[in-house]
């Protein structure tokens, strides 16, 4: 991941890869978006590998419904949680 500072607001563009294709962002923390970055890489090499599919928006798009389903999982896990602390008060 490359970086170029912009002296206006203090975010900054941000040179990423994703699965072989470059995106100029940008960015107020770098370090999360590396590791966003990194998640959706990871995501996209593990779908490509267990489909057949070659197509790099096919393969984005079942990555993003594998991430929206972490997030709907922890979110659910989450809201469990907090019912279960304001029964417990």
């Amino acid at each position: 991941m490359s970086e170029r500072s912009n002296a206006a607001g203090g975010s900054e563009r941000v040179e990423v890869e994703i699965f072989g294709e470059v995106y100029r962002l940008r960015t107020d923390d770098r370090e999360s978006l590396k590791k966003i970055v990194n998640m959706v890489d990871s995501n996209m090499k593990l779908i490509s590998q267990s489909t057949r599919s070659f197509a790099g928006s096919r393969i984005a798009v079942l990555a993003a419904l594998k991430i929206a389903e972490d997030y709907f999982q922890l979110k659910k896990d989450y809201d469990e949680l907090l019912e279960l602390l304001d029964e417990n008060k």
